[in-house]
C-alpha cells in the first residue's frame, strides 16, 4: 500500500489548464452559434453583437484555461496541506512482471 502525500502545484495546475480549454472552446461555440440563430430569429440578419459574440472562441477557451491552472494550483496546494494533516490517500499498486 503506497500514500500519496504530496501533488505538484504546477503539474496539476497544467494539467487542469489542459483539461478545461476544450471544455472553454466547446462553451464559446455553443454561445457564439446561440448569438447568432438567436440574433437571425428575433431580427432576421445579423449585426454587430453577433460579430462579438464569435470572439467567444478566441476568450472562452483563455478563460477556462486560466481558470484550470488556478483551481489545479489551489487543489493540489489543499491537498497537499490536508494530506499532511489526515495522511493522504492510500494507493494500492500491482508489480507486473
Amino acid at each position: 500500500m503506497a500514500k500519496l502525500k504530496k501533488i505538484g502545484m504546477i503539474s496539476l495546475a497544467k494539467l487542469q489548464a489542459l483539461l478545461l480549454a476544450p471544455v472553454g472552446l466547446i462553451t464559446g461555440i455553443v454561445y457564439s452559434f446561440g448569438v447568432a440563430i438567436y440574433d437571425i430569429i428575433t431580427t432576421g440578419y445579423v449585426n454587430f453583437s453577433t460579430a462579438l459574440a464569435f470572439f467567444a472562441l478566441i476568450g472562452m477557451p483563455i478563460i477556462f484555461a486560466a481558470f484550470g491552472f488556478i483551481l489545479g494550483f489551489s487543489e493540489s496546494f489543499l491537498y497537499t496541506l490536508f494530506a499532511g494533516w489526515f495522511g493522504g490517500i492510500k494507493l494500492d499498486f500491482e508489480q507486473q512482471e
